[in-house]
């Protein structure tokens, strides 16, 4: 209101607010003078007008007319602003309940009336097929029809849906009714359900075999199934039953009929396929059981005809892309990696045994050991995603294998490592020689009996260091770092004694020429000793050869130089691991000769003379006759040919006779002659493989005296027991069993007179 200009008259307001308890209070808002105000009173609006005695009649006649037209896709004749309006003028009257019980009506009618167009549909026709896909059609464009229809009922019935039905928890809404009705007349229909569900399942069967279907089709019908919560029972079980039935059928067939990789490819298609007709057209829920089906009968049923079947050749062609998926399909299953597991440790066992156990592959064993390690590396690393079960079960089965035949694998390794140390070795770099070394390292973990392996390396180290074979002092000191840190500094310790014999040989050496220097007769020849300790080394057999005046004479020199300082120490001459440069000439030109000690003696002889027989050389320089044939058959028959030998041939035989090769040519000045003594013969392997038994029983009887004065009394399961967690050595009880006899016999321990398996220790 605006204020009255007039001085002796102001306006006042007041509103009447009602409190909780329906009382009346008026407030002042506004007052030009203490005590004169006017109120304000809100009243009730006047009656509603009252409708027309036929409106709500006639406004349900418009309505239902332009339901019709909209269920029989005519035009409307009223506007939808108005129809709307005169819902909300119904409802605004109370007329809701009716209202809506009409609707409903009306609906139902015409949804009653659609089942007719199945029932009466021809069900047979040119093709099974074709009459299923037209049935599916015409299904599908009633299930448009009726959802574009109940869309639109519902835009012209909104204020009954959002004020009546909203209002009334039990009552559905009008798109629920629709779906209801279209569920309870239609599809609910068991031979219109039927037919539905087994067109749809004979499209997909064709997709499945390679035809073309079409999937809008397919996931607008599995749509209205969803929606009208009717496809889990009416389409997904027979779905799956058929799905079952279909992969069992398929699995048997193409087991038979194709090879492993071929098939797996085949399984890993078939799972894409099937993830793709759930992204497709398939309900969200039926993606794990569908799965599970597929996967169940095309690889859990065949997991073990699979790996049977194939895992062997996939493995030995190192098939990298097929063993990939099979370990992703693999693990898709229950149980499916464990027994890939199991049949992965076996075929390592069986793979590695036939290489450890062909005494015939020995000469490429390490080799072959090492190749097949890396391989199996590759595999677990690559194909089966680093898995830690995989890993520890090809270190078991590689541990397994490689002992099933003792001894032999550990000396073979120790010889590969001869074999990648020694000097004229081609791998090319430090880096390349560290990686094999590395290697070597690994199998060499596999090995129980490390003490073999000790033995051999051990001789081989000693004819590297001493003939100067060795290709890098470094990496023998790597190596041997290696094995103190796998097997601790007692396992080396002789080892790196023996480096220090070399290094303190050098020493000596260099004081021993100066001691030369201020002897009053010089010699001719220059001498290099090499001091061992005999503790560290392996042990040679002495042997008794007849050294020329000159070498006897300065041996004796040293000897008087070497015990002068060290008074108390005995020296003992090696011939066996001695060398010579001699200097030779031929109607070339002179040359160097690079030989043994016995090779030296053989070819001095022929300054004495110019033919000998074998039996004259044996008699000149005493030297053995198994090792003066080879030491002949080296200069002789070799490829450095600086004797010829009459009657010509191979081998050295009695009364063979010899003489010097005057004619002898060659490109190079200084000439290195095989030196035959230094491989490796049958006797010195028999030789090294007993000595190391022969520690062994040193071993056993020390660790069983050592646990009796603990133990004072044991009965012979535990003392077994405890030697075998001492023992870091394979042994069978039964030579345990000969070393405690041993000890009882010499009264390191006796037996219990009433407990015969209860020893006692003999202080």
């Amino acid at each position: 209101m605006a204020e009255d200009t007039r001085q002796d008259k102001r306006a006042s307001f007041s509103i009447t607010e009602h409190s909780a308890n329906g009382m009346a209070r008026t407030s002042a808002v506004a007052s030009g003078k203490t005590g004169t105000s006017k109120k304000l009173v809100i009243k009730n609006f006047k009656d509603r007008p009252k409708l027309a005695e036929n409106y709500t009649e006639d406004t349900w006649l418009k309505l239902r007319d332009a339901v019709g037209a909209i269920q029989n896709s005519t035009s409307i004749k009223y506007n939808l602003e108005e129809l709307y309006q005169a819902v909300e003028n119904l409802c605004s009257y109370k007329v809701s309940p009716t209202l809506y019980k009409q609707l409903r009506q009306v609906c139902e009618d015409h949804v009653q009336a659609q089942i007719h167009q199945f029932r009466e549909y021809p069900f047979f026709m040119c093709t099974e097929s074709l009459d299923n896909l037209s049935f599916l059609k015409r299904m599908n464009r009633c299930w448009q029809d009726h959802c574009r229809q109940t869309i639109m009922i519902r835009s012209i019935f909104l204020f009954l849906d959002r004020t009546y039905v909203l209002q009334n928890s039990l009552l559905p809404s009008i798109w629920d009714t629709g779906l209801e009705l279209f569920r309870t007349h239609i599809v609910s229909d068991s031979a219109v359900q039927k037919r539905t569900v087994e067109g749809i399942l004979e499209q997909i069967e064709l997709e499945r075999n390679g035809e073309t279907v079409d999937r809008s089709l397919l996931r607008s019908l599995l749509g209205m199934l969803s929606d009208l919560q009717v496809y889990k029972d009416s389409f997904e079980e027979r779905f799956l039953t058929e799905t079952n039935r279909l992969y069992a059928a398929e699995g048997q067939r193409l087991m038979q009929e194709r090879d492993v990789p071929e098939y797996l490819h085949h399984v890993a298609r078939r799972l894409e396929e099937e993830n793709d007709r759930i992204v497709s057209y398939l309900d969200q829920s039926t993606q794990k059981p569908l799965i599970s089906c597929v996967e169940k009968q095309l690889l859990g049923e065949h997991m073990t005809a699979i790996l049977q079947k194939g895992l062997s050749t996939l493995l030995d062609e190192n098939r990298v892309t097929e063993l990939t998926l099979l370990y992703q399909l693999f693990s898709k299953v229950k149980g499916g990696l464990p027994t890939l597991l199991q049949f992965w440790r076996d075929y390592i066992k069986s793979f590695g045994g036939e290489i450890v156990c062909t005494p015939e592959k020995d000469k490429d064993m390490v080799q072959d050991l090492l190749d097949f390690k890396d391989k199996m590396d590759n595999v677990a690393q690559s194909c089966f995603a680093r898995n830690e079960s995989f890993i520890n079960a090809m270190k078991e089965a590689f541990e397994t294998f490689i002992n099933k035949r003792p001894n032999k694998p550990a000396e073979l390794i120790a010889c590969d490592n001869r074999f990648c140390l020694r000097a004229g070795n081609k791998e090319a770099t430090e880096e390349e020689l560290e990686r094999i070394l590395d290697k070597i390292m690994i199998i060499f973990r596999f090995i129980h009996g490390k003490d073999v392996f000790e033995a051999f390396y051990k001789k081989d180290l000693a004819k590297r260091l001493l003939v100067g074979k060795s290709a890098s002092v470094d990496a023998e000191k790597s190596m041997l770092s290696k094995l103190k840190h796998e097997c601790g500094a007692a396992f080396t310790s002789k080892l790196e004694g023996m480096f220090k014999d070399m290094e303190l040989s050098k020493d000596i050496m260099i004081q021993f020429k100066q001691y030369m220097q201020n002897q009053s007769e010089p010699s001719n020849i220059e001498l290099t000793v090499n001091i061992l300790t005999m503790g560290y080394w392996p042990s040679y057999t002495p042997m008794e050869v007849h050294l020329p005046t000159e070498m006897v004479k300065l041996q004796e020199v040293f000897k008087l130089f070497y015990l002068g300082k060290h008074s108390g120490r005995k020296l003992q001459w090696q011939p066996t691991l001695g060398h010579a440069v001699l200097k030779a000439e031929f109607k070339e030109g002179k040359k160097e000769l690079q030989v043994s000690l016995f090779q030296t003696l053989v070819l001095l002889m022929f300054n004495e003379g110019e033919e000998f027989s074998m039996e004259e050389i044996r008699a000149a320089t005493g030297i053995e006759e198994g090792e003066l044939r080879r030491t002949l058959q080296s200069l002789a028959c070799g490829k450095a040919r600086v004797l010829n030998k009459n009657p010509r041939g191979k081998d050295v035989e009695d009364g063979d006779r010899f003489n010097f090769n005057n004619d002898f040519k060659h490109k190079l000045f200084r000439i290195k002659i095989n030196q035959i003594q230094m491989k490796e013969t049958v006797e010195e392997q028999v030789s090294t493989t007993e000595r190391v038994f022969q520690d062994r029983q040193y071993q056993i009887d020390a660790a069983v005296v050592r646990i009796m004065k603990m133990r004072k009394t044991l009965s012979h399961n535990l003392l077994v027991s405890e030697l075998y967690n001492q023992l870091k050595f394979p042994v069978k009880p039964g030579d345990l069993k000969k070393r405690i006899e041993s000890l009882i016999d010499r009264d390191y321990m006796e037996r219990d007179k009433e407990t015969p398996n209860q020893y006692h220790y003999v202080a």
